[in-house]
């Protein structure tokens, strides 16, 4: 056996150690004790799988060069993990996705410049190249949506001309991989791709409303897998088909739950969306909202003998999390039984709630989902919506005419009583008005969810 057979066999050897590593890391995220752990597995593992890569002879770079790459986008993804705020992190999934799919974007582009030795290497390297650019530009319009630093409505012009854009780009890489079988493509017909695709991401997400965003994230990491896992073929790299596979079909299963959570199939959030819907639902709700102070909140919470709370991105923005664990603490200790509704869609990305609470210590099994106590709900004393809105809106099971008709919620407006956190009366993100404020069992605790429930706090130490 010669040297260079001898070190592609060692190669693949650590390669499947470093599956095996990044496949144990990701089964470890499923459960909170371990999840840091099993990050720390998987990235572990892409490390080592990075590093052996360049033992191949054939590679000529600079191992130096290499060295400081690595050093310089650990030094940059470490800076914004320690930096950003929990608030933010929606926006770092998406940059991250979006950085993901850019990387393949390169190497399917690279390969293109190397001159492929068949039409079929052709064909892969055009969809390698449509799918990480889609995720890219996509997840940076993401981005600017979940960070509110791009507000274009659905109906603009700006909108309906990329959303063409995106469809004319599909239909280009359609062409291309047809034709390639019969004449290879040049240059600037690759070049038109290129550009084709870009602009055509953009077109992919900007008419997809806020509300859905935690899907299209969902979606736009699936599509950095695959894109992965494309690469991998190209390079015949195995670390990296297995985890780009493993990421991709994670993030397609998550992106199936999550339209499921919100009764709706992935070609309504992605094509139609909400504004599909029926306009006949209530645009104004005839009712009177009745204010609650936090004395008085106070003397309700402290004679209650079970109480549910409801986290949404008010939380997040108040940067709630902790003080809602502490009230958790206090309730339990005056002998209430206490639990957390977790809606899969709460917030602006998958299981934003899960780690808002996981890093205030919030014990995972008081953690329940909307089928475990939906069927309990007239039972609760005392349900604490914080910044929720769309999650626990009555429209859904009441109002036919509603755009959220359908959607499954946590039926909050069945508890005895509701405590709803909110700065305002201003409707969640999916522009959708909430007849709850106006239940008579519902009261309405204006302002910072942390304050409010910081003096709540202050009420029963004291």
């Amino acid at each position: 056996m010669s040297m260079l057979e001898n070190i592609s066999t060692f190669q693949n050897l650590i390669y499947i150690a470093s599956s095996i590593l990044f496949i144990s890391g990701i089964k470890m995220l499923g459960k909170e004790e371990t999840a840091v752990k099993g990050n720390f597995l998987s990235a572990l593992a892409m490390f080592i799988a990075v590093l052996i890569t360049f033992i191949d002879p054939k590679i000529e770079v600079n191992i130096y060069l290499i060295f400081a790459g690595i050093g310089v986008g650990a030094l940059i993804g470490s800076l914004i993990a320690l930096k950003v705020k929990m608030t933010s992190i929606p926006e770092m999934v998406a940059l991250f996705n979006g950085f993901g799919g850019l990387a393949t974007f390169f190497i399917a582009w690279s390969e293109f410049n190397s001159v492929p030795d068949n039409a079929f290497q052709y064909v892969l390297i055009m969809i390698t190249t449509y799918i990480g650019g889609i995720t890219f530009s996509g997840s940076i319009v993401a981005y600017g949506k979940l960070s509110e630093k791009l507000k274009i409505q659905k109906t603009s012009l700006i909108t309906k001309l990329f959303t063409t854009i995106f469809y004319l780009s599909l239909i280009y890489l359609i062409y291309s991989a047809s034709i390639t079988y019969l004449i290879p493509p040049s240059f600037d017909f690759f070049t038109i791709l290129l550009i084709f695709t870009l602009l055509g991401g953009i077109g992919f997400v900007m008419p997809i409303g806020g509300g859905d965003m935690p899907v299209v994230i969902s979606l736009l990491n699936s599509f950095s897998g695959i894109a992965a896992a494309f690469a991998g073929l190209l390079l015949t790299n195995n670390v990296l088909i297995v985890a780009g596979s493993l990421v991709g079909a994670s993030g397609l299963i998550l992106t199936i739950i999550m339209a499921k959570a919100m009764n709706r199939s992935i070609g309504n959030i992605l094509f139609i969306g909400y504004a599909s819907s029926s306009s006949n639902s209530k645009s104004e709700e005839v009712g009177e909202v009745k204010p609650i102070n936090v004395s008085d909140a106070y003397l309700i919470l402290e004679n209650a003998s079970s109480v549910l709370v409801i986290p949404g991105y008010g939380m997040a923005v108040a940067q709630a999390q902790h003080v809602v664990r502490e009230l958790g603490e206090l309730l339990e200790s005056n002998g209430t039984e206490v639990k957390y509704g977790i809606h899969p869609v709460a917030g602006r990305m998958p299981g934003h709630m899960n780690v808002l609470l996981a890093e205030a210590n919030v014990p995972y099994d008081v953690l329940v989902e909307p089928d475990d106590v939906n069927p309990m709900m007239d039972t609760v004393d005392v349900a604490v919506v914080i910044g929720a809105n769309d999650v626990v809106n009555p429209s859904a099971t009441e109002e036919p005419g509603s755009p959220i008709y359908g959607m499954p919620i946590i039926e909050v407006h069945n508890a005895k009583t509701v405590f709803v956190l909110k700065r305002s009366m201003s409707s969640g993100f999916a522009g959708v008005q909430n007849p709850l404020f106006f239940k008579e069992n519902a009261r309405m605790l204006f302002g910072d969810a942390k304050e409010s429930i910081g003096g709540l706090v202050s009420e029963f130490k004291e």
